[in-house]
């Protein structure tokens, strides 16, 4: 039997979808048949997105804060109503700004532990619920970074909050691996975003050199030789997302040229 994801018809929310990772992933689904369900923080930018996808497939966007609750709220009980349930939940988020820990306030550890710890948790509460409620056998997959595994020096409030994540994965796994719902995760490297081009002028400034002659020194630690592109990335959500991961569920998959030196 060939392998094909079975996302045809399949209803999925993405969110932090306006541009880069989130993007580049919600555009993979809708490539594969999914309907999909495109959030951002930007009217803008949540616009331009959802206009670039729509002549692929059935595109929907809907704007709201990753770190407010009640928006959380209204962002699950939009796609209920536009989608008529979630079968897979993708989620993805932006990072805070590069620093080192001692460089940190206290409300920027607050707005960390918000963005990247309290609001996936909170969400996939609510995907959970409605996944439960309405009995859909779906798939959640987040988005970490191989810093959870190799802190990075300059970004130390992703290193720390983002290690939430993982705990998230392996709770929900086995709590909701009973009915069925499988909840993975994805450990980016470096891919080619915003962010890593922030992360690499951060670190030319502490350096005293250039970016481009960070992004060289890095590229020559990826044993793939190269930076990574965010449609690369986009195919581990697909599978993780999909029916071609069915016996998979607890994993967190990096995805990152084999730059992790670490073993498990």
């Amino acid at each position: 039997m060939p392998l094909t994801s079975g996302l045809k018809g399949q209803r999925v929310l993405v969110t932090a979808a306006s541009r880069g990772i989130g993007f580049a992933a919600a555009r993979a689904f809708v490539e594969e048949g999914a309907r999909v369900v495109l959030n951002g923080s930007n009217q803008t930018r949540l616009d331009a997105a959802v206009k670039d996808l729509r002549s692929l497939g059935d595109v929907q966007g809907v704007v709201a804060d990753l770190t407010q609750h009640s928006e959380l709220d209204r962002l699950v009980a939009d796609t209920r109503t536009l989608l008529g349930g979630i079968d897979t939940l993708v989620y993805n988020t932006g990072s805070p700004a590069p620093g080192t820990f001692m460089e940190q306030s206290f409300e920027t550890w607050q707005a960390a532990a918000n963005l990247l710890t309290v609001s996936p948790a909170y969400l996939a509460q609510r995907v959970a619920d409605l996944m439960l409620t309405s009995h859909t056998r779906g798939r959640m997959v987040f988005s970490a970074s191989i810093a959870i595994r190799e802190p990075i020096p300059t970004i130390a409030t992703s290193n720390v909050c983002r290690i939430a994540i993982a705990g998230l994965v392996r709770t929900l796994a086995r709590e909701l691996g009973p009915n069925g719902i499988r909840v993975n995760g994805v450990l980016p490297g470096y891919i080619a975003t915003e962010r890593v081009d922030h992360v690499f002028e951060d670190a030319a400034r502490r350096r005293g050199t250039t970016s481009d002659q960070v992004r060289s020194a890095l590229t020559r630690e990826i044993p793939l030789g190269r930076i990574g592109s965010p449609e690369e990335l986009a195919r581990a959500f697909i599978f993780l997302g999909s029916d071609m991961s069915s016996y998979v569920t607890g994993a967190l998959l990096p995805v990152d040229g084999g730059f992790l030196r670490s073993v498990g």
